[in-house]
């Protein structure tokens, strides 16, 4: 099982240095040394990135003391063979003012661009450092102008790929992706038994409770709701190819509307198990990671989620979050975790997560689904590793149907009642 060449191009130890004349007070109430600045970077055919840049007082070019987190593209195989044979430009756009838009226009003065060239012939196997120090805003030699600290370099990433070969409902095979070659590697199970609660699960899920936690699993509702408005009793399997399962997806807690709504709320969110096998039955499996995943209510539509990794522990400390984001309902989006872009509220000296983990595209409600994981090589040590990563993918991908608004109706194979589903 040979990984896919991955690069990440890092940006980092941003930091602003405007000129002596900038720093005075330009008026009452005026001093440009307080106003916010920030950063655009870019790259042609890659989506824009922006940053917070703080500013540095020193007089000398020893690096800043203050520096923002780095930034980063991530250049997949296709990108690379692409990019390979010629050097690529990052173009870095200095503003004055907060970030955002107004109207659609942009609401920062701009400061000056510099122009990064970068080769990243060799970037796949070796690590390299294209520009580290200050660069001049600006093309006027004589006249004072901003300068800025960067520092930009490349780390090579290697991940395995693998795609659904159909939608997760659907028990499709999953293929390892390799260039142009597509090899079979797992074939999924899917099942929606609205009659089952705690089929399938170790007896001790639900009897997992403590005062400062909600445990494994609140009380299903299903006997104050009915069927109709609950969605529940979902679960994929994922089998190697000799048919012996190696990692389950099970809703663990019923997606419900809250009262008086058809969403499912961040208070009130639907959770899926991701188990690892512990034994010959499914229902002596151990928990690996726990997903619970919402409706978020605002202007724009977003399936909110969080997911938690599962340690032997017992009380709070039993689970770790390591991802949190919002995807768009309507665009889809990628689920993904990596230590570089969480939250740094998330972030705690017991996770495990250095860096990439795991991506993997959701498609946005309605729209057919066959959903693209990527893995870092460092966290697959065997088949069964990478097919919890599998499960996880199904679980994010079946939550953007199971959040769905309980006024439309789903699709037959997620339903087990007939009238419950729709064929559209």
């Amino acid at each position: 099982m040979d990984p896919c060449p991955f690069v990440r191009l890092i940006v980092e130890s941003l930091a602003l240095k405007l000129p002596h004349a900038a720093t005075r007070p330009a008026g009452p109430g005026v001093h440009p040394s307080s106003t916010p600045c920030f950063c655009k970077l870019k790259i042609k055919n890659f989506p824009s990135q922006t940053a917070l840049m703080p500013l540095c007082t020193s007089q000398n070019d020893a690096p800043p003391e203050s520096s923002t987190s780095a930034l980063g593209f991530h250049l997949d195989a296709a990108s690379l063979r692409r990019l390979s044979n010629k050097p690529i430009t990052l173009r870095v756009s200095v503003y004055a003012g907060r970030m955002g838009s107004t109207c659609g226009v942009s609401s920062g003065k701009l400061l000056g661009r510099l122009n990064v060239i970068i080769d990243l012939a060799g970037a796949d196997s070796k690590s390299t450092v294209f520009r580290n120090g200050w660069l001049k805003l600006g093309s006027e030699p004589d006249k004072p102008s901003a300068r800025i600290h960067l520092t930009v370099r490349s780390e090579p990433d290697p991940r395995f790929v693998f795609q659904f070969g159909g939608e997760p409902e659907c028990s499709p095979v999953v293929f390892q992706i390799q260039g142009n070659i597509r090899q079979p590697v797992f074939s999924c199970k899917f099942s929606a038994d609205r009659n089952s609660r705690s089929r399938c699960l170790p007896s001790d899920f639900t009897t997992n409770n403590n005062g400062s936690s909600r445990g494994w699993m609140r009380t299903f509702s299903g006997d104050k709701e009915r069927s109709g408005r609950e969605r529940k009793g979902w679960m994929i399997m994922i089998y190697d190819l000799s048919g012996s399962p190696v990692a389950a997806a099970s809703m663990i807690t019923p997606f419900v509307p809250s009262p008086g709504s058809d969403r499912v709320s961040r208070s009130n969110p639907g959770a899926w198990l991701i188990l690892r096998p512990n034994g010959f039955s499914v229902s002596s499996w151990k928990p690996w990671g726990r997903l619970e995943a919402w409706r978020e209510r605002g202007a724009v539509d977003g399936l909110g989620y969080k997911f938690e990794l599962v340690t032997d522990s017992t009380g709070p400390n039993s689970r770790i979050s390591i991802a949190e984001a919002t995807l768009s309902v309507k665009k889809g989006g990628k689920f993904c975790i990596d230590s570089r872009i969480t939250r740094e509220s998330l972030l705690n000296s017991r996770s495990p997560v250095k860096g990439f983990v795991m991506g993997s595209t959701v498609e946005g409600e309605g729209k057919v689904s066959k959903p693209v994981v990527e893995v870092g090589v460092q966290h697959v040590t065997c088949m069964a590793d990478a097919a919890l990563f599998i499960a996880l993918s199904a679980a994010i991908d079946l939550s953007m149907d199971a959040c769905r608004l309980f006024s439309h109706k789903l699709r037959k194979e997620l339903c087990h009642d007939e009238q419950d589903y729709s064929f559209s």
